[in-house]
């Protein structure tokens, strides 16, 4: 059965000093005549096979919104994104007696008619993007990320991702080079552990590795560790492109002078989610990489971001969806935000990005974490609609134009 939407309007709630707004939205069965089915629903959008909550707290009413109350069948229920409060009344909606951290609002553009996912949504993989300020306290950063990865397990998600730097941000080179470690080091063996209690695969977005040519180069690599559920590592990324650029109002960035460029890609990695291209914040700059896993067989392309405050606004939601659009893959972008140090800060908004371009789940300012539901069903369904694999022409520009595997 495909559901679509029919008809929505929006209930108004006194919270507090402020209001909560819901749209709620008739669900249609398209393989039926207009109308002769339906269900009400909670707001927004089915995006990533969820529903994204549309409630925005502290705001005014609006002109002719009903008020009341509504029920929400369980059937229907699915969350598309999680961050800021007001937490305690949309717990209460949703799950009475589950505590969710952060919570806060996101309704995404809709989709055609024409590609409206399936009625299963429940009962699709969850994923949760987690959002810190890490700083040059490693310990500190991983009862952070440890708190936000048992959430996430807490709340259904099978896969949580980490942004780049989640072991620490340093001041400088040498603190940076001082404070890593191997993967076999004490750090990452406490993610295996963590991995291991909390039953879900960890994206660990980028981990400062000491690699086994270290006592020759005293240099890093910036690597991109994905563990199973079980703590074993299963697949590591070494970043292939190195952030050595001067912006204007950001600063100096010189990667290249404590990290070793990775040598090759990764082939995408099976995961509970789909297939997963793993890449790093300025990797996303070179469509060539993105195109590469994806006629690889990537389903998910991922990447963990650490990215300035000028850069941030200007760019990380346009190459994102870029991205998405272009190899018709979900994006996972988790990022550092906040101050880090006197030295550094970090843009933030973490994200996830459908095939169609549209941001189906955002973490707001702050720490936390946002959850997305992963529909490979309608990724395949929107490329067989729009086969732009197919349409390329390698006789004109290489191998980018092959088509997907």
């Amino acid at each position: 059965m495909v559901l679509a939407v029919s008809s929505c309007r929006t209930y108004s709630y006194r919270v507090g000093r402020g209001e909560l707004h819901l749209r709620c939205f008739n669900l249609c069965n398209r393989d039926t005549a207009p109308g002769r089915s339906g269900k009400d629903g909670l707001t927004g959008e089915w995006g990533a096979g969820g529903i994204c909550l549309g409630a925005s707290a502290l705001c005014p009413p609006r002109g002719g919104e009903e008020r009341g109350q509504v029920n929400f069948p369980s059937e229907i229920l699915g969350l598309g994104s999680i961050i800021r409060p007001s937490h305690e009344l949309l717990s209460l909606l949703l799950f009475p007696g589950l505590r969710i951290p952060r919570l806060s609002v996101l309704c995404a553009q809709p989709r055609p008619r024409a590609m409206a996912i399936s009625s299963s949504s429940w009962e699709l993989p969850l994923v949760a993007v987690c959002q810190v300020t890490s700083t040059p306290d490693k310990q500190e950063n991983f009862k952070t990320c440890a708190e936000l990865v048992r959430e996430a397990a807490r709340l259904g998600a099978c896969l949580a991702f980490l942004p780049e730097a989640f072991d620490f941000i340093a001041r400088d080179p040498a603190e940076t080079l001082r404070l890593s470690e191997p993967l076999g080091g004490n750090l990452l063996g406490e993610y295996t552990q963590l991995a291991r209690e909390c039953g879900l695969w960890l994206s660990l977005g980028g981990f400062h590795e000491r690699g086994q040519d270290w006592e020759q180069t005293q240099k890093i690599y910036n690597c991109h560790v994905l563990l199973n559920n079980k703590g074993s590592v299963v697949a590591t990324y070494r970043k292939t492109h190195l952030c050595d650029v001067e912006i204007p109002g950001q600063g100096p960035m010189r990667e290249s002078n404590s990290t070793i460029p990775g040598p090759s890609l990764e082939s995408p990695v099976s995961t509970p989610a789909g297939k997963i291209g793993l890449a790093i914040c300025y990797d996303m700059r070179f469509p060539e990489l993105s195109l590469a896993l994806a006629q690889a067989g990537a389903e998910i392309l991922t990447y963990p971001s650490a990215f300035g405050s000028v850069t941030g606004p200007a760019h990380w939601e346009v190459l994102l969806r870029a991205r998405a659009i272009e190899t018709q893959c979900y994006v996972v972008a988790a990022a550092q935000c906040g101050r880090h140090h006197e030295k550094r800060a970090s843009y933030g908004h973490s994200m996830v990005v459908d095939p169609w371009g549209t941001v189906v789940a955002r973490c707001p300012e702050g720490p936390g974490l946002c959850l997305a539901r992963i529909d490979l069903n309608y990724l395949r369904q929107l490329r067989q609609h729009l086969p732009v694999f197919q349409h390329r022409r390698p006789d004109l520009y290489g191998s980018l134009g092959h088509p997907l595997s």
